[in-house]
């Protein structure tokens, strides 16, 4: 989702549909250039939603919990990008339910749906939407959000950023169904009571695993794009995380400055790959200062999770290594002396540990062979620390 990297550009023909005409007589406003400068494009329609059903910052609550939580990603490589999926789900704390959802949705069935269900949460490509710079230039999932402007489609998108092709910036605009892209996915939230959040804790196993895998991989350009994505997505999380840690008392100076060196961080990964792409050295110490700058980002951010930590003693016990070992393996599968008997007494002993039973349609291998995996088991069964 970043939006500093991209493919050359592609020809406008004039057979293209013109960009649709800003909306200016809003009823209210669309997220301010500096709040939504802290979200990616999937959050940032989440956040207009909730704080237009909430009201003020309703949206931080999507920046509770931190977390570094590394999964297969473009080019076989890892990254922190959260799958669509867990973005959706974590919208419930800042007061968002989802009620209904269409895939696969023509421009013509999302207008009816539109109709019949008022304003809609949508997923499509960014190539195929014209008020964005994106727009022939540019395949990746965004979100926008779409209600019924007469005969017309008021489309909110709240999406900010600077592009090879042009600044996205927040806004409203007017324009006719038909030009809006095939919807990969539509929702529709309703508003629940936010209630009180607090911060929790993050993931941040698998440091050394990640920074490995884009210091081997042998198609250097795909990599330094990839880590410009990665650098761009953790300096918005963490900034949305410090302004939700900043709505309960100030900041500390160290976790500030933290979040602008991910920014700087982010503008390193852009210039090396530029500088790869046309032929030039790579930086030495971009892979480095990445490796140094997560390090950090858990000594900053990591907030203990009992039943976590828990569940890791119990698996560190079983494998004979040390529980550091077990929380920054990318997979248990990468312990030495896990196997099939050690899955077995694994789970034996955390079911004694915690005093609950698993329910053996749980007992599936993707969750056996992950640290939290395990914790999910745990929890489903209604575990908590003692």
């Amino acid at each position: 989702m970043s939006a500093v990297t991209g493919s050359a550009a592609a020809v406008r023909t004039a057979a293209d549909p013109a960009p649709p005409a800003p909306d200016a007589a809003a009823a209210s406003p669309v997220l301010s250039g500096e709040r939504a400068g802290r979200l990616d494009c999937v959050q940032s329609n989440l956040a207009q939603l909730a704080d237009d059903l909430h009201g003020g910052d309703a949206h931080l609550a999507l920046g509770a919990v931190p977390r570094f939580r590394p999964r297969p990603g473009p080019h076989g490589l890892p990254t922190v990008e959260p799958a669509l999926e867990d973005q959706l789900a974590a919208a419930a704390p800042a007061g968002l339910a989802e009620t209904a959802r269409w895939t696969g949705v023509q421009p013509a069935e999302l207008a009816g749906l539109a109709r019949t269900h008022g304003r809609l949460y949508v997923v499509a490509d960014s190539y195929a939407m014209p008020w964005l710079p994106y727009h022939g230039q540019r395949h990746m999932e965004h979100s926008y959000l779409v209600a019924p402007h007469g005969d017309r489609a008021l489309v909110v998108d709240a999406y900010s950023s600077h592009t090879p092709w042009g600044v996205a910036a927040p806004g409203r605009w007017v324009t006719d169904w038909s030009v809006l892209p095939v919807s990969s996915l539509v929702v529709r939230f309703d508003a629940v009571p936010a209630g009180a959040v607090e911060p929790g804790p993050g993931d941040f196993a698998g440091v050394e695993e990640y920074v490995a895998a884009y210091a081997a991989h042998p198609d250097r350009q795909a990599a330094l794009e990839q880590l410009t994505t990665e650098t761009w997505l953790l300096a918005r999380s963490r900034a949305l995380h410090v302004a939700f840690l900043a709505t309960r008392g100030p900041v500390a100076d160290p976790v500030t400055a933290h979040v602008l060196r991910l920014a700087r961080l982010a503008e390193q990964a852009f210039l090396a790959y530029r500088r790869v792409q046309r032929a030039r050295p790579e930086p030495a110490g971009l892979l480095p200062d990445v490796a140094a700058a997560l390090h950090a980002d858990r000594e900053l951010f990591d907030t203990p999770d009992p039943v976590l930590a828990a569940v890791a003693e119990v698996v560190a016990e079983v494998v004979g290594v040390a529980a550091e070992k077990v929380r920054e393996a990318p997979a248990l599968s990468a312990l030495r002396g896990f196997g099939s008997f050690q899955v077995v007494e694994i789970v034996e002993a955390l079911e004694e540990r915690f005093d609950v039973e698993f329910d053996p349609d749980d007992l599936l291998p993707e969750t056996l062979h992950r640290l939290d995996g395990l914790r999910t088991l745990v929890a489903a069964a209604g575990g908590t620390a003692r």
